[in-house]
């Protein structure tokens, strides 16, 4: 059951490698005379005030047209009335509950991961701190992120419960509401820029009144990734890269504009789908792709695979590419916690500058001689 979750998992993430609900973005804007605390990322804004901040989220899914708004509530702040129809957390929180992996790491390096209290399928967390804590009994089974436990959480009562949508039906987080906890949407994981998927460390800085540490672990994650990009910059070469896998009866290729692309356009590689216009998924026809691909030096991010073997079983055509041949293909599905965790989908939205040290030493690897792969892994 495990496999085909991740194998699902996997589909997805080459797709996008890939409160209470308001609609009042004029009324926040008229508010909002502080600067926004955000640079990158698209769907989030944060205004910082004395005594609370606004926190407004406005692509909690692809295409959404609702907006979030919440106002972070520090101890003696005085809210006013024209934000009272917003969902007022009291803060700094001290306790959690979140529902996507990629909401871990944020908490391990703001140092708050001791306030987790749940989580959906923990058995798919990687972190090995986070693990001792799921292990010791502290971090509660809360069921699915469409079907959280209502009455676990009710009996928790967590100060927040972070969670994500995919639409704007989901009646679980509608009865928690109801029931008086409160809920907050995170859309981290509609980003495409890797500097704007990290930014969301700053949501979680927010509630915990750690706004400044927060805004100090991006900046050395923005300049590492920064630094590491011109490092790319004086690379000789632009080697052909062919990515994704076949699922079902298509091929998934990352959209030109995706996350995924973006990585491999800044490490100085020749993304063969470099050109599509979209941030999803391309499906194409297996002979599609090894007319273009055939001959590509490199594969990258072939799903979850852990070895040639297992691929060629999957599919025998795959042995037909020249990057298969030459044992060129670098997968993430290595690289897995203690219960079969994939680390890439929980840490590399948050360190983008990992990944794209991963790819250069992929790619050129004279420009970084002393880094060791961490998300990807050569297959063999």
């Amino acid at each position: 059951m495990k496999t085909i979750f991740f194998k699902f998992i996997s589909f997805l993430f080459v797709i996008f490698f890939t409160g209470c609900k308001q609609n009042n973005e004029t009324s926040v804007t008229q508010i909002a005379s502080q600067k926004n605390q955000v640079q990158y990322a698209k769907g989030l804004k944060i205004y910082k005030y004395e005594g609370y901040s606004i926190v407004t989220i406005t692509s909690p899914w692809p295409e959404a047209k609702e907006n979030f708004t919440y106002v972070l509530q520090e101890k003696n702040g005085i809210i006013p009335d024209s934000l009272k129809q917003f969902s007022i957390i009291p803060i700094p929180i001290k306790s959690i509950v979140v529902t996507s992996t990629t909401h871990i790491p944020a908490l391990e390096m703001l140092g708050v991961e001791n306030t987790l209290v749940g989580f959906p399928n923990t058995d798919y967390i990687s972190s090995e701190k986070t693990r001792k804590r799921i292990d010791s009994g502290k971090v509660r089974e809360v069921g699915t992120n469409e079907t959280l436990n209502t009455e676990v959480l009710i009996e928790m009562a967590p100060d927040v419960i972070v969670s994500f949508g995919l639409n704007n039906s989901n009646p679980t987080l509608d009865n928690l509401q109801k029931s008086g906890l409160k809920v907050m949407i995170n859309g981290d994981w509609t980003e495409q820029s890797p500097l704007g998927k990290a930014e969301w460390i700053k949501f979680f800085g927010a509630l915990y009144g750690l706004d400044s540490k927060a805004n100090t672990i991006f900046s050395e994650i923005e300049k590492e990734y920064t630094n590491t990009l011109a490092l790319a910059k004086k690379a000789t070469s632009k080697p052909n890269v062919l990515s994704g896998a076949m699922f079902q009866d298509q091929w998934y290729v990352p959209q030109g504009d995706s996350w995924a692309a973006l990585f491999l356009k800044d490490a100085h590689s020749n993304y063969l789908w470099a050109d599509t216009k979209g941030t999803g998924s391309l499906p194409l026809p297996f002979e599609k792709i090894l007319e273009i691909a055939q001959d590509a030096e490199y594969w990258i991010a072939p799903g979850d695979f852990s070895s040639l073997k297992q691929m060629s079983e999957s599919n025998p055509h795959y042995s037909e590419f020249a990057s298969f041949k030459n044992k060129k293909v670098y997968s993430y599905g290595i690289n897995k916690g203690a219960k079969g965790g994939i680390l890439y989908f929980e840490w590399s939205p948050t360190r983008p500058d990992w990944v794209l040290k991963d790819l250069i030493t992929i790619f050129h690897p004279e420009l970084l001689p002393n880094h060791k792969l961490f998300f990807f892994q050569k297959l063999e």
